[in-house]
C-alpha cells in the first residue's frame, strides 16, 4: 500500500485546496474529444496544447468543441505561431463567439516565428492593445530555468508578463523544494499571481513512448527535454509516480504560506487514469 499523500489535518486541508484547483492539459489529437467526454467531469478545467507539426487550428477547433460540450477551456496560443495582429484578432474573435473566455499564452518552440510576435510578451501587449474578453490569461513559469535563457532574463520577462496575466502555469519540475522556493522568490519580487504547478499525471511509460513515436519524437520529446532530468525520469523503467511530488508539495505548503494554488496536469491524453488518480487524491484529503 502506498504512503498517504496527506498525513495531518493541516496537510489534508492543503491537499483539498490544491485538488480543488486542478486542470488537465490535453493534446488536440482526433481521439481526445471522445476521451474527455468519457472520463473528465465538467468541474475540471482544460487547456488544449498546440504543436508546431499540427499548427494552431486543431487547438482552436478542439477548444471550441469542448466549450460547446460545457467544459471550461483555455487554448494554448504560442506567440511564434501567430503571424501578427490580424491573425490574433481572428483567433480572439472566434474564441469570443464560442464563449471561450480563458487563454494560455506561451512563446512557442518553433524555430522561426510566423510573423511579428517573437515571444509571449509581444503577443500579450498586442492582445491588450486590441482589447479582449478573456477572464483568465495564463502565462508560463520555469522553476528550473530554461536551457536557452539566463535565469535573470527569465525572471525579468516573467515579471513583465505578470502585468498582463491572471495566473502562472509552470513547466514540469520534479523537485517540490525547488517549486516552493521558486514561488517564494516570485512573491519576494512582487509577483503574487496564483501558481499552478505543472506535472505529468498518472501516465505510464508505455503511453509516453507511444505518444513520442506518433509524433516522431517531435513535440513530446522536445517538451520533455526542456528540463535536464525530465526525459530520463519519465522514460526510466521505474517510471514516475505523481503522488510523490504531490506529497512533497503538500508537506512544504502546510508549513508556510505560498502563492502555489493548484495543479496543472499534463495528461498526454491518458485521461481515464489521470481522473482516477485525481479522485484518489480527493479521497485522501478528507
Amino acid at each position: 500500500m502506498s504512503s498517504p499523500v496527506a498525513r495531518s489535518d493541516d496537510e489534508k486541508r492543503v491537499l483539498a485546496s490544491l485538488v480543488a484547483n486542478i486542470s488537465y492539459e490535453v493534446m488536440p489529437f482526433k481521439s481526445v474529444r471522445a476521451k474527455v467526454l468519457a472520463a473528465v467531469p465538467h468541474e475540471v478545467p482544460l487547456t488544449v496544447t498546440a504543436t508546431g507539426k499540427q499548427g494552431l487550428e486543431p487547438t482552436i477547433e478542439t477548444s471550441i468543441f469542448l466549450r460547446e460540450k460545457g467544459y471550461t477551456v483555455a487554448p494554448h496560443v504560442p506567440a511564434r505561431m501567430v503571424s501578427g495582429p490580424d491573425e490574433l484578432d481572428a483567433v480572439v474573435s472566434r474564441l469570443e463567439a464560442a464563449q471561450v473566455d480563458r487563454i494560455f499564452i506561451v512563446g512557442g518552440d518553433v524555430e522561426e516565428p510566423a510573423g511579428t510576435f517573437t515571444d509571449a510578451l509581444s503577443l500579450l501587449r498586442s492582445l491588450r492593445e486590441r482589447g479582449h474578453h478573456f477572464k483568465d490569461v495564463g502565462v508560463g513559469g520555469y522553476p528550473e530555468g530554461h536551457a536557452k535563457f539566463s535565469q535573470s532574463d527569465i525572471e525579468r520577462v516573467l515579471d513583465d508578463k505578470a502585468e498582463y496575466a491572471d495566473r502562472i502555469l509552470t513547466q514540469i519540475c520534479f523537485d517540490p523544494d525547488t517549486i516552493t522556493a521558486w514561488a517564494s522568490g516570485l512573491r519576494d519580487r512582487g509577483v503574487d499571481l496564483p501558481v499552478y504547478v505543472g506535472m505529468p499525471g498518472a501516465v505510464s511509460r508505455q503511453k509516453l513512448m507511444r505518444i513520442s513515436a506518433g509524433l516522431g519524437l517531435g513535440q513530446s520529446a522536445s517538451f520533455l527535454k526542456k528540463q535536464q532530468n525530465m526525459f530520463w525520469k519519465m522514460f526510466s523503467p521505474s517510471g514516475y509516480n505523481p503522488s510523490k511530488l504531490v506529497r512533497g508539495l503538500v508537506r512544504n505548503l502546510a508549513q508556510s504560506e505560498s502563492t502555489v494554488t493548484g495543479f496543472h496536469i499534463f495528461t498526454f491524453n491518458d485521461l481515464a487514469n489521470t481522473e482516477a488518480w485525481r479522485r484518489d487524491l480527493i479521497s485522501q484529503s478528507k
